[in-house]
């Protein structure tokens, strides 16, 4: 059950109506690192979460912050739009109000679609998409790529910041910038929770099935360019978090496998030259029956 107060978090009052501005804060409304990206993050990352206690509290509480910062948004961007398309463009371009929208720089689709007020995509039009969030069901990684998304929100926030000289705009976008601030606090301190807690190894990295990964590359840092700088940095010498010291080593193959797969079934008429063999014929109900007969083997040796 989700409750709502009917007062934003922090006002959104500009000082004048900006359908320019409003096409802007578009992006951090809908955009990749908008905040309708880290409230659905949050929330189904919340509402995934197998644990009790103060782990999916936390997340679900930040997940309903951000339900807020979208309402403030959007209540800002309808107070941008008030008089666009009408007194506004009208006093830009009088013979052509529509032309005089564009030419402003406004989002069409504020006059046309919502009616003066904000929509769910980006400051092109995009819609937002559901592929933009990260819930993997793993803690770990899902605050790691959370401090991502704050830093990323806040980077936009900031740059959207500059772009407008409305003391009512700033106000709002200072107290987003300061919550985008504390919130990457709150997912490394998250992080450092799960190390002092032992629900993570203690050097923070996802490691799961570590004790069969391949322990001479878990700590070697590739290099592709004879002249690269690369091996200067701290990432490609001293300790590793896991096994030895991190070494420096010239990229090179590890097998004599080339990239090529079998020969082509020639009823999908791909170029051929027979360097490689006779290709199989199959069909449909060929690959059907290979995926019956893997499965079935699979099966099998899950009662052996």
């Amino acid at each position: 059950m989700f409750r709502h107060t009917d007062y934003l978090q922090f006002q959104a009052k500009p000082e004048k109506p900006d359908a320019l501005f409003a096409a802007k804060l578009q992006e951090l409304v809908g955009g990749q690192f908008g905040e309708m990206t880290v409230m659905m993050q949050y929330l189904w990352q919340g509402w995934n979460c197998r644990m009790p206690g103060k782990y999916k509290d936390m997340i679900m509480d930040i997940g309903t912050e951000e339900i807020g910062h979208v309402e403030m948004l959007v209540t800002m961007m309808a107070r941008l739009l008030e008089g666009a398309p009408g007194e506004t463009t009208e006093k830009a371009v009088a013979a052509n109000p529509v032309l005089a929208a564009v030419i402003g720089g406004m989002n069409p689709q504020h006059a046309i679609v919502s009616g003066g007020g904000a929509v769910p995509r980006d400051s092109q039009g995009v819609p937002w998409n559901a592929g933009y969030i990260v819930a993997s069901g793993s803690l770990l990684t899902d605050f790691r790529s959370n401090v991502a998304a704050e830093a990323q929100s806040r980077l936009m926030t900031s740059r959207v910041y500059n772009m407008t000289d409305d003391p009512g705009v700033k106000a709002m976008l200072q107290f987003n910038l300061a919550r985008d601030t504390y919130h990457q606090q709150q997912w490394l301190l998250g992080i450092q929770q799960l190390i002092d807690d032992g629900l993570v190894d203690e050097h923070g990295l996802e490691n799961s099935n570590g004790d069969d990964e391949n322990p001479d590359q878990n700590h070697t840092f590739w290099t592709f360019d004879d002249a690269s700088q690369a091996p200067e940095g701290r990432w490609a010498r001293g300790p590793s978090f896991v096994g030895p010291d991190i070494e420096v080593v010239a990229a090179q193959p590890l097998t004599d496998d080339k990239p090529l797969g079998p020969p082509p079934d020639p009823k999908l008429y791909a170029t051929y030259d027979g360097a490689m063999g006779t290709p199989k014929t199959g069909d449909a109900v060929g690959a059907h029956a290979q995926g019956a007969q893997n499965l079935a083997k699979k099966i099998k040796g899950a009662f052996e």
